[in-house]
């Protein structure tokens, strides 16, 4: 098996647009790929842009191959990416193509093997339900989808959950959530790393990707020291 910190940020991309969404015969978006039975729908469009390599574009079974064409055309003149640091330069001319003012962009990054926090966690299990408390009870009915799913817990509750809420045979993609008065105190993080090092053991990628304006998000994507392979966009 490859190293998995030795993939090239185009193939992580590809695996990246691979977990957020199920897709048919045709290599078309259906639907998010959501673990729990009732998944969303997939955007109209998506835009992976590696840090370098070509442009990764994905389009919903319902758009026509005449606006393929013009997305692909447009996609194919965004510049060379480098490091993100803001949306695509082009969001204003595909929001106007797909008619949709829906949309989200941010970076995304691989969790590397060296990233590991000394705390409190445990692998949250539906036999774990008692330690959530009402401000995370929602979850309990999920967590058989969501495994691995890591928590830290304070004082006997659950006070920050990192779980798998995209799933493939090659990644998981990453969902934080850290009650509000426990913010800001490297709880996330420290949910993040034990998830990883679950999801790593299983043999699978560890991704995590968030949006622009999630200013706490990235905010633990860079503390944590995670390795950005590039951003996306989805619009619809």
């Amino acid at each position: 098996m490859t190293a998995m910190n030795d993939l090239t940020t185009a193939t992580l991309m590809q695996l990246h647009a691979d977990v957020l969404f199920t897709y048919d015969a045709q290599g078309r978006m259906q639907q998010a790929n959501e673990p729990w039975p009732d998944r969303g729908p997939a955007p109209l469009f998506f835009l992976g842009l590696p840090v370098t390599g070509t442009p990764v574009c994905r389009y919903r079974h319902d758009v026509s191959n005449t606006l393929v064409q013009a997305l692909e055309a447009l996609a194919a003149t965004e510049p060379p990416t480098g490091m993100p640091a803001h949306p695509p330069q082009q969001v204003a001319q595909y929001q106007h193509l797909l008619q949709s003012g829906k949309c989200e962009a941010g970076p995304s990054f691989l969790v590397p093997e060296t990233f590991t926090v000394a705390a409190p966690g445990i692998h949250l299990t539906p036999e774990h339900t008692a330690l959530l408390g009402p401000d995370f009870a929602w979850l309990g009915p999920d967590l058989d989808y969501v495994q691995p799913c890591a928590a830290v817990v304070i004082e006997g509750q659950v006070v920050s959950v990192c779980r798998s809420v995209r799933i493939t045979a090659a990644a998981h993609e990453a969902g934080i959530e850290t009650l509000a008065p426990f913010r800001g105190k490297g709880y996330a993080a420290a949910a993040l790393a034990g998830w990883a090092a679950m999801v790593r053991k299983s043999g699978v990628l560890p991704l995590y990707s968030t949006s622009w304006n999630n200013h706490a998000s990235r905010s633990v994507a860079r503390k944590a020291g995670l390795l950005c392979y590039g951003s996306t966009l989805s619009i619809g």
